[in-house]
């Protein structure tokens, strides 16, 4: 009987208790295995060029160096794989740096475990995983931002997309949607990244959002 293979997690967390809780929740879990936990993000870049994780979780407040540079220089590095903030900070400044930074998702750690693997499961297949409380304050953010008008360039079929991302939709839904092919979704959104001049998707939907491109 072949096995499917578990998506692979690294977990940086300096909290002992936190960061063994969050490993035996991911290797108990049928999807997922963790692969690494830190207690800090020494020399962050040659353990994950180790390592090649399909998914990083990362607290903000670290030693050597906090979260949110860390996720600015794995994802400079590394912009394939995405990054999940799990943190007790709701404040929206630091929301805002870790989704400018590349975060993927921006999780409290009140979540249950359930939301945590849930947010690993959207964040990997595309997606942006945000708490009810983190995700009010992006929109209230949004809904009072100046406005800036700039369509980017993008064509019908990539600002059809770009809705769909702001929808919350995965890759496969938004291959659904489209009745496109999911390499398609990937190669149109590569080409939105570009045009909108991020590298990821929490950061593509920010920017549609704020200056109402789509």
């Amino acid at each position: 009987m072949i096995t499917a293979k578990k998506i692979a997690v690294a977990i940086f967390e300096d909290n002992k208790h936190l960061r063994e809780s969050l490993q035996l929740l991911i290797s108990s879990s049928n999807q997922f295995e963790c692969i690494g936990a830190f207690a800090d993000t020494r020399n962050v870049i040659a353990v994950i060029n180790k390592l090649m994780p399909d998914i990083i979780i990362t607290d903000i407040e670290m030693p050597v160096m906090n979260g949110i540079d860390a996720t600015r220089l794995i994802k400079n590095k590394f912009p394939e794989i995405p990054i999940l903030i799990l943190t007790v900070f709701d404040d929206s400044e630091r929301i805002f740096q870790s989704l400018q930074a590349g975060g993927n998702g921006y999780l409290l750690k009140n979540s249950s475990p359930a939301e945590i693997l849930n947010a690993l499961t959207e964040v990997y297949n595309g997606g942006s995983a945000l708490s009810p409380a983190v995700a009010r304050k992006v929109i209230q953010y949004f809904q009072t931002a100046p406005v800036q008008q700039n369509d980017y360039h993008l064509t019908t079929k990539e600002k059809e997309l770009l809705q769909c991302l702001v929808q919350g939709m995965s890759y496969k839904m938004i291959a659904d949607a489209m009745m496109i092919s999911f390499e398609t979704v990937k190669s149109h959104i590569k080409n939105v990244y570009k045009k909108l001049h991020v590298s990821s998707n929490s950061e593509a939907v920010a920017k549609a959002i704020k200056q109402k491109i789509v």
